[in-house]
């Protein structure tokens, strides 16, 4: 997997080189926003890019924009100290997919790239299935027992990322990041509700979603 940081921090860079080092060695660092946008002006294949928004010479949502304009799939990790919501929109809207307000801890940092680098995995197949459960991954179109399985967005992204693990542990917090981004919805209880939603949607078939308590969820066969 090839990653792009780009951090002025110089600091705050070489704390997350050591830990992004873990995941690849495929990792190009950068300072300035000009040359984020020279860089990323010709395609390029990244699995992940982190984004500061103060840069010099261009802000991050120039990068931002410059990166969406030439590759509509990576996967963007936004870092800034700006909390304010019309700062997390305004990235949101350009394409970024997932928000981290600086200061940060460094494990909710992995776990985000963990969640991120996920979803960039290639699957060697254009389906993933489990029992009469079946997601057709280059649409993210669901099926249970051959009929579609038509959910509201956030469900379906839920049941998705669900579906993608298999039937593996994935925790609550890895669990909303990966399937919702910046687009969490809000309050303690919304996962559990949504949840509840979709065991209610395979009720008679032979899948279940199962907690395991103190980890999280996974899916799993009856």
């Amino acid at each position: 997997m090839a990653l792009l940081l780009i951090e002025d921090d110089v600091l705050l860079a070489q704390i997350l080189e050591t830990l992004l080092r873990d995941h690849d060695d495929r990792l190009e660092i950068m300072t300035r926003g000009d040359h984020a946008c020279d860089y990323l002006a010709t395609p390029r294949q990244l699995d992940l890019v982190i984004l500061d928004l103060n840069l010099p010479h261009r802000s991050g949502l120039e990068v931002l924009t410059t990166l969406r304009r030439h590759d509509h799939q990576t996967p963007v990790l936004i870092l800034t100290a700006r909390a304010s919501i019309e700062d997390r929109v305004a990235g949101l809207d350009l394409g970024a997919d997932d928000y981290l307000t600086k200061p940060f801890s460094l494990d909710e940092f992995e776990a985000r790239v963990r969640a991120l680098l996920r979803r960039a995995r290639p699957v060697a197949n254009d389906t993933l299935t489990l029992g009469q459960l079946m997601l057709h991954v280059p649409t993210q179109r669901l099926e249970l027992n051959q009929t579609p399985l038509s959910l509201p967005g956030r469900e379906q992204r839920l049941l998705a990322c669900l579906l993608r693990h298999g039937e593996q542990v994935i925790s609550r917090a890895d669990l909303m990041r990966e399937a919702f981004g910046g687009d969490a919805p809000p309050g303690d209880n919304a996962l559990e509700v949504y949840v509840h939603r979709l065991r209610r949607r395979l009720e008679g078939s032979d899948v279940r979603i199962r907690t395991v308590r103190g980890l999280g969820y996974r899916l799993e066969l009856n």
